[in-house]
């Protein structure tokens, strides 16, 4: 299986649903409220996970009552924790806003992941051993920075979400080898991504298309779901492709809009991730041949 490190955020969602989502200074009655562990680098992080990776996340929670269940959320999808530290202050949080067609508003408040100012010797050398470093930008950018180049130093592919986009320095985007982009995003970004040896941008329910050197290019039809809930379903993307990587861009695209597609299926983020075996099934249902997973001898998946 690969080896995935993600230097990233983690955030408890605050995830209210509603007819339709208010205007500027208005009040409207919602249906219901959740809070939900989330944040791009751990939703993303899980996604490779439950995908069939080996993944080890970088990250910093608060010392408040977010805390525990926010690293109990990582240990119980057997993501390694032992990078993940405790700062001062409140953990990071977002608060989302669901309406009846699935779509979101979000506001995320940085906490702790703000403070992710420094990398340490381990989160190097965890980083230095995995075959793709995943990162976003809800950590500080010069974080993401010292990541990405100490990666690229050991071989570690880079692959780059640029969300929330933002304008990046010439040296962050010299280091990104993958970047996953919505079509907002890709934009907004194009001169930057023009450099990039491997651009996937995600289309929604259509799927995702791929660009690659010497203008290869391709493109995935989306997966045919109920949508309940859009929050998330980018990082299910993100994260399947980070764990198929390995096996190339076309399978990699596969794995990336079936998760992406499930992950719509369910409210929340993190708790709408799915399963490998559950992307297993709607790649073989496509006529796809997925690679079996590793089980033991009662059954139970080893991945």
């Amino acid at each position: 299986m690969a080896r995935v490190a993600v230097v990233g955020s983690i955030n408890m969602d605050l995830v209210t649903t509603v007819g339709r989502r208010p205007d500027a200074g208005e009040t409207v009655s919602g249906d219901g409220f959740a809070l939900v562990p989330g944040g791009k680098g751990s939703n993303q992080a899980i996604a490779a996970r439950r995908a069939g990776a080996e993944v080890d996340f970088v990250g910093a929670v608060g010392g408040d009552v977010f805390a525990t269940a926010l690293r109990k959320v990582l240990g119980e999808a057997a993501v390694g924790v032992a990078r993940l530290r405790e700062v001062e202050g409140p953990s990071g949080i977002a608060t989302i806003i669901v309406d009846g067609n699935g779509e979101n508003s979000i506001v995320v408040v940085a906490g702790a992941n703000g403070r992710m100012t420094e990398l340490t010797a381990a989160d190097l050398e965890t980083i230095a051993a995995a075959d793709v470093l995943m990162c976003q930008l809800e950590i500080p950018v010069a974080t993401v920075l010292a990541a990405a180049r100490h990666a690229r130093a050991n071989g570690t592919t880079v692959m780059l979400n640029p969300s929330p986009a933002r304008e990046l320095p010439d040296s962050l985007w010299a280091e990104v080898e993958v970047a996953v982009v919505n079509e907002g995003e890709a934009a907004r970004l194009a001169s930057a991504l023009a450099g990039v040896p491997h651009v996937i941008t995600t289309l929604g329910g259509a799927g995702a298309s791929y660009r690659g050197p010497g203008d290869v290019a391709m493109t995935h039809p989306g997966v045919r779901v109920r949508v309940v809930d859009t929050t998330g379903a980018g990082d299910s993307f993100t994260g399947a492709l980070a764990a198929h990587w390995h096996e190339g861009p076309a399978a990699a695209l596969a794995w990336a809009c079936t998760a992406g597609a499930l992950a719509t299926t369910k409210l929340g983020a993190s708790a709408s991730i799915p399963e490998l075996a559950e992307i297993e099934r709607v790649l073989a249902a496509e006529g796809r041949h997925p690679r079996p997973a590793v089980r033991d001898e009662d059954g139970s998946s080893l991945i």
